[in-house]
């Protein structure tokens, strides 16, 4: 069994994708296995992986995995869950990099350590310049409950910092069924995720580790696109909402959920000059039927704690919808 398994997903960067790949070639064990998977790429991105395998292959463990149809990227990493046999996993994009040496620390931290899986700090890459991003939570190398880590509801915390490839996984929380991604999220797709395993895990770490390197501003990314699967992160809120609702403490951490839910709305409607009309439109009508299937009187409770900009545009849309009904 190689000691990790590192999933990359790639689909359509050729302009990144060497990049990436000689950064794996810098972290590279005989016993680490780098499983690549091409999510149906349209440009040279599947050649470029072919020459790849070849060369990895001389260090690494390899694995190369074709979609015969574009899936995404929940179901890409999904891909690479399936056919992964490393006793630790983590991920990285098929756009972003590796500091050298950065998995041997990686998988020697979670090793000493002992638990479920650890998180590390990032750096964004925006052009030329590079900022360290930190994970939330400020107690390092200790291991403590992922549960007690969804907490306190107003301020940030760990599953606000939804990087999957910001830390790694030992191989029980897959055997588990904790690890797969909800298929078919084209954007929030960490967000079920983290929340799934943050309720259901037993033990993890934050560690004093930065060696992720996250490219922003990448025009093929979907974040920087206003289109329809933008749209994913409703989809993906509502099932945050639904399974914490089943949670034995969904009273403590339902709150939570539903202040984060609201407050990735309002960020939405906000920005909404980036979005094709069209779907603008369908990000208003969305986002009224969200508000509509939350616990309304939980609801009254976040926004009678948010602050007054954002509040006051999630209080018209509930208005909205109230008018809307009264009408009827």
């Amino acid at each position: 069994m190689p000691k990790l398994s590192v999933i990359v997903p790639f689909y359509n960067v050729q302009q990144y994708a060497p990049d990436t790949l000689r950064s794996l070639r810098l972290n590279a064990r005989p016993d680490f296995e780098f499983v690549l998977v091409d999510d149906r790429s349209k440009d040279e991105t599947p050649a470029i992986l072919e020459r790849a395998v070849e060369e990895l292959s001389e260090v690494a463990q390899v694995r190369l995995v074709r979609h015969e149809e574009n899936g995404g990227l929940a179901t890409a990493r999904n891909t690479g869950l399936d056919v992964a046999t490393g006793e630790y996993l983590t991920f990285l994009d098929g756009d972003d990099w590796l500091a050298r040496g950065y998995l041997t620390e990686l998988v020697t931290a979670i090793e000493t350590l002992g638990c479920d899986f650890v998180r590390t700090d990032h750096v964004q890459a925006t052009g030329r310049a590079r900022t360290v991003v930190r994970h939330p939570v400020g107690r390092r190398e200790e291991v403590f409950s992922p549960r007690e880590a969804i907490l306190p509801t107003h301020r940030t915390t760990s599953v606000d910092y939804a990087y999957a490839w910001a830390g790694a996984y030992h191989r029980r929380l897959l055997d588990r069924g904790l690890l797969h991604f909800t298929d078919g999220l084209r954007t929030a797709e960490d967000r079920p995720w983290i929340w799934k395993l943050h309720r259901e895990a037993e033990s993890f770490a934050v560690l004093n580790l930065t060696g992720v390197f996250y490219r922003r501003g990448v025009a093929s990314s979907l974040t920087q696109i206003g289109d329809a699967r933008q749209l994913d992160f409703i989809r993906a809120f509502d099932q945050v909402i639904e399974e914490t609702a089943k949670d034995r403490e969904a009273d403590r951490l339902l709150p939570k959920a539903v202040r984060t839910y609201c407050a990735i709305i309002a960020h939405h409607l906000n920005e909404t000059d980036k979005w094709e009309p069209a779907v603008a439109k369908q990000l208003r009508a969305m986002s009224s039927a969200a508000i509509r299937r939350m616990p309304q009187e939980l609801l009254t409770d976040v926004l009678d704690t948010m602050d007054l900009r954002r509040s006051a545009k999630l209080r018209r849309l509930r208005r909205q919808i109230t008018s809307a009904k009264a009408a009827a």
